[in-house]
């Protein structure tokens, strides 16, 4: 007689960047081996894979590949909290005492935060803008990874990321994909450094996995630190 199949519960979930539901199922077992031994090993290529093999196996109705970093980032810290429990024992330390600082943090209370002035539509003039999209935990890695004398790579990563063109007069989308490197290589060359600046500030205003924790240092001084990104999260 066959052992049975421990059928798990799905638990719904509204992706942050789209504003549209899936499903996750609580990580096994297995699921938390490979999230361990990623993680024992320091190597952030090993840890993005097994991030990315865990959503793989626990996220319904939406694809792996077309999330943001941010999207990955909050869904993998919600069915953390499903699979094991709402809160992390989180460890800093304070930059002016040099203490330890121990704290309990609670899943549910870690959002992604939007910033106002942040925006996916680029205008380039009064007849075409086009929209951004976000970059894949792939591509984020990739610009981690450039030194200073890869500007070059480094502004063909961002312009990569350019997913339409619209022009407003006629309402035609003209996606870029559908063109060879060269055809969109010398539509950029054409941008002006306003349009350019906007590019890098879609960037730097992107949503983050962020949450202020307010503690009092050994002097008893109220105080904040602030975790971030997935490394904060999860390493």
């Amino acid at each position: 007689m066959a052992l049975p199949k421990i059928d798990q519960p799905l638990f719904e979930i509204v992706i942050p960047s789209t504003d549209k539901k899936a499903h996750f199922r609580p990580f096994t077992v297995k699921e938390e081996k490979i999230l361990l031994i990623a993680q024992e090993s320091k190597d952030v290529d090993q840890i993005i894979l097994s991030i990315k093999q865990v959503l793989n196996n626990c996220l319904v109705g939406a694809e792996v590949d077309d999330l943001s970093v941010f999207d990955l980032e909050y869904i993998i810290l919600n069915i953390r909290g499903k699979s094991v429990n709402n809160e992390i024992l989180f460890g800093f330390q304070d930059e002016e005492t040099e203490e330890r600082v121990d704290v309990m943090l609670n899943v549910n209370d870690v959002n992604v935060q939007f910033d106002p002035n942040h925006s996916k539509e680029i205008v380039i003039n009064d007849q075409y803008y086009i929209m951004m999209r976000y970059p894949s935990l792939d591509e984020v890695k990739g610009m981690q990874l450039l030194g200073e004398g890869d500007t070059e790579q480094m502004f063909s990563t961002m312009l990569s990321c350019i997913d339409i063109l619209v022009d407003r007069t006629t309402d035609e989308i003209y996606k870029l994909s559908d063109f060879t490197d060269k055809e969109v290589s010398d539509f950029v060359d054409g941008f002006t450094g306003t349009v350019v600046e906007s590019i890098k500030n879609f960037y730097q205003t992107m949503p983050k996995l962020r949450h202020t924790i307010e503690y009092k240092d050994k002097n008893g001084k109220d105080k904040t630190f602030v975790v971030e990104g997935m490394e904060s999260f999860f390493t």
